[in-house]
């Protein structure tokens, strides 16, 4: 079996991907989900609680793909852009229901 030798630098990008990226992708699907939710008529606290339990498994599940991934830059693409992406169409979301 071959072994595999990575820089501190590839560890600490996986570990910075691993938890900082997993939030902004975290904080985004819960703006965007219960943006959309409240759109859709649903009471704001039933929406925000929903969104959020489904946060905390959708965090365990993106912090262990971080590690689990083969290319560090895919994750950060997926991980930071999607994240970003989602939280602006919440945010996008809730100005237009204001």
């Amino acid at each position: 079996m071959a072994t595999v030798s990575y820089s501190s630098w590839h560890v600490f990008s996986r570990i910075c991907a691993g938890i900082l990226g997993s939030y902004v992708f975290t904080w985004g699907l819960i703006a965007l989900g219960a943006s959309s939710l409240i759109a859709a008529g649903t009471e704001f606290h039933e929406a925000t609680s929903l969104v959020s339990m489904l946060g905390f498994l959708v965090f365990l599940c993106t912090f262990c793909w971080a590690f689990v991934a083969a290319s560090v830059v895919r994750v950060w693409a997926v991980l930071a852009g999607g994240g970003a992406l989602m939280t602006l169409s919440g945010w996008w979301i809730s100005r237009a229901l204001a």
